[in-house]
């Protein structure tokens, strides 16, 4: 078993996904993971408190691309144009195996209570991560909370739309989460 193999934080979360699929969450054990991805039980612990965590890997960088894309967003920038910007920073860093484990993963989640409140939890702390970098801008707070939720739905749609497109499609994920976050902010239109 390599125990010092690079990556191996992303080739826990592709094996527990994995299994999680194929037998189920609750029926999935950390040494079954750990064995997947070709790392000790230890070498998890040292990446993960548990294998709850494994849904939320990535979730601080996520909310720092974010939060920093809004930060930089030009000064005369809406509240949306800013989120606009965050999701193309956080859209820069999902690559091809982003693309590949959404299919999985969203089958995973949505066959585990526990994951799914896991999920949400993670929507709510992406979502607190830009409303914080929205009110730091002068945005008032309940206008940089809507565009905050706004954001974390444009992102998951977006997501949802680029990792089931066709693989021969060279686009990236930032394309798709601007016209989710346009759908929405159409919709929003339509509330009266």
């Amino acid at each position: 078993m390599a125990r010092w193999q690079p990556g191996a934080a992303q080739r826990l979360v592709v094996a527990a996904v994995d299994l999680f699929t194929e037998q189920g969450y609750d029926a999935t054990t950390v040494t079954q993971i750990a064995e997947r991805a070709g790392v000790t039980k230890s070498t998890f612990f040292r990446h993960f408190a548990d294998k709850r965590e494994l849904l939320v890997a990535g979730q601080e960088t996520l909310s720092r691309l974010l939060a920093d894309g809004i930060t930089e967003a030009p000064a005369d920038a809406t509240p949306l144009q800013a989120v606009a910007a965050g999701l193309e920073r956080a859209s820069s860093a999902m690559g091809p195996a982003n693309r590949e484990l959404g299919p999985r993963l969203r089958a995973a989640v949505a066959a585990s209570t526990e994951l799914q409140e896991r999920d949400a939890l993670k929507s709510v702390g992406l979502a607190a991560a830009m409303t914080a970098a929205l009110v730091a801008r002068g945005v008032p707070e309940p206008t940089a909370h809507l565009a905050g939720e706004l954001g974390v739905l444009a992102f998951k749609r977006g997501y949802a739309q680029w990792s089931e497109a066709d693989r021969d499609d060279a686009e990236g994920l930032a394309p798709h989460a601007l016209a989710a976050l346009a759908d929405l902010r159409a919709a929003t239109a339509s509330l009266g």
